[in-house]
């Protein structure tokens, strides 16, 4: 995987996978917690590292290396760049537009809104159903 030299990765047991997996369920789930109770700013960020977790988990089952940068859109790259599954280039767009809102929603000094949340939702049930299906 000459691809992953250019990344800031770790090695580790490709049955890590299922930590990851674990995590983004649990941020999966989280989310729609905060969509019912209208917590709008948690929506978007439990959403956020629930795609990150599950590039991570991704990454560790097919290739056995995790993303260690600060930069997640190099996770996106690195699973773009390394592995051969189906729909990954239209997947990893999706996974791209959902990390893009991370600054919005933690740094801004505005809210995240119902609207940008919904839209949020929507692209990461998309992102979720192909990665679970993946892992």
């Amino acid at each position: 995987m000459s691809a992953a030299r250019q990344y800031s990765v770790k090695k580790v047991a490709k049955t890590d996978f299922e930590v990851y997996l674990k995590k983004a369920k649990e941020f999966y789930q989280t989310m729609y917690q905060a969509e019912k109770a209208e917590n709008w700013n948690a929506v978007g960020l439990n959403g956020v590292h629930c795609v990150i977790s599950l590039i991570d988990g991704i990454l560790v089952k097919y290739s056995g290396v995790c993303s260690v940068g600060k930069d997640h859109m190099a996770a996106v790259d690195l699973l773009t760049t390394s592995l051969n599954i189906d729909d990954i280039s239209q997947k990893s767009q999706t996974a791209r537009r959902v990390i893009a809102k991370k600054n919005l929603v933690e740094y801004e000094a505005r809210p995240f809104i119902k609207s940008e949340a919904i839209d949020m939702i929507k692209q990461i049930q998309r992102f979720y159903d192909w990665a679970i299906d993946k892992l």
